[in-house]
């Protein structure tokens, strides 16, 4: 359902720039109408953030997904800061989000990408962040993952995984897979793996 935005509207009344570094934050003054009549001003710190692109590399003929383990600075608070992901990166040259997933597909995984399949376009954390997040999931030989990957330049310490359909779906439902787009894409193998069997069958 969308929302006709001729009755949702706001304007940014300031912009101030809080830091400037590999992210940027900014605080805003927004004012918006709401709801119920009238307007509101409100002040909000926002995470200004390059999209990123998350692919999850599935092997239909082994019933296996390749997914990567990487530390992950934003999750020292929970038991285990190491994450099973699905593969990702920043558009952060002049690229579209399918380049973006083939280029991290072999630099995270050593990996070459056949079909592409979109799953989703979203946003993972608007109440702070305008990044979004392009979702696909990928043909892949998953017998030719293995090692450990990434760019040195980037203190990128990556180590493939090849895990079983079964195994992963599990993952999901014990906690061990946190993150929201291994999740998102993971479930959503799991409720079209019939369809996408066939689709990529033709």
């Amino acid at each position: 359902m969308k929302r006709d935005t001729d009755d949702f509207q706001f304007r940014i009344d300031q912009r101030d720039a809080l830091y400037r570094g590999f992210y940027q934050m900014d605080r805003l003054t927004i004012s918006h109408q709401r709801f119920n009549g009238g307007e509101q001003t409100i002040t909000r710190e926002m995470m200004d953030r390059l999209d990123a692109v998350c692919v999850l590399l599935v092997d239909l003929a082994l019933n296996e997904v390749v997914l990567i383990e990487q530390f992950r600075v934003g999750a020292i608070k929970t038991p285990n800061p190491w994450l099973l992901e699905v593969v990702a990166g920043l558009i952060d040259k002049d690229e579209s989000p399918e380049e973006v997933a083939r280029r991290e597909a072999v630099e995270e995984a050593g990996v070459e990408l056949g079909r592409l399949h979109p799953i989703s376009h979203y946003l993972p954390s608007p109440g702070g962040s305008n990044e979004s997040v392009y979702l696909y999931i990928a043909e892949a030989d998953a017998s030719a993952a293995t090692g450990v990957h990434g760019l040195d330049e980037e203190g990128e310490d990556i180590r493939v995984l090849r895990v079983p359909f079964a195994q992963a779906y599990a993952a999901c439902q014990d906690g061990t897979i946190n993150n929201a787009a291994a999740l998102i894409a993971l479930q959503w193998l799991q409720l079209n793996e019939a369809w996408l069997r066939q689709h990529w069958s033709q």
